[in-house]
């Protein structure tokens, strides 16, 4: 298993090619990619790479490099390293990134209700309306591309974690069915 710093330095060469393949493409027309687009992707990545690494669900022993880069902050990665073991849950490729997602969901809404328990009148932020999918798309594709690098770095592939979950659900390991 690849250290933080080389999982970062994996996804840093990954953007640098794909960054390059797009900005030929677009020389070429090939491609049509906005400011906008390019600065959404980027920054998802880059979020997604340095402070949303699946590696999150070992904070609880404060030895993770995104959590460090939270700095005070990193402190509420704790109680999602007790939530979720390591390579498990967190590591699947649909549902790993998108728990990061909802959690970090839960603590801005958890501060956004104290902030207008405290301050009833306060300006909060607000969603553009409508949100467009020229925008929302390239953050998705940012955030998901920055996870799965760093799955893939670990040997962790599609399938992982779901026979596991199969298995739960279903509530039978194999055997059992047999020894009927």
């Amino acid at each position: 298993m690849p250290s933080g710093r080389v999982h970062n330095l994996i996804n840093v060469a990954t953007y640098s090619v794909l960054a390059a393949g797009v900005l030929l493409a677009a020389r070429q027309d090939l491609l049509t990619v906005t400011p906008v687009q390019a600065l959404s992707f980027s920054l998802a990545f880059f979020a997604g790479t340095l402070l949303l690494s699946p590696d999150l669900d070992l904070a609880d022993g404060g030895g993770v490099d995104s959590q460090r880069r939270w700095g005070v902050l990193g402190v509420l990665w704790v109680p999602y390293g007790w939530l979720f073991r390591h390579r498990g849950l967190s590591h699947t490729w649909l549902l790993g990134p998108l728990t990061r997602l909802l959690y970090l969901g839960l603590w801005g809404l958890l501060f956004l209700g104290l902030v207008r328990f405290l301050w009833p009148e306060a300006p909060l932020p607000r969603v553009p309306q409508p949100v467009s999918l020229k925008v929302v798309l390239p953050l998705v594709l940012g955030y998901y591309l920055s996870q799965w690098l760093h799955l893939i770095a670990d040997g962790v592939w599609p399938g992982h974690g779901w026979r596991q979950l199969r298995r739960k659900v279903g509530g039978r390991k194999r055997g059992a069915a047999r020894s009927r």
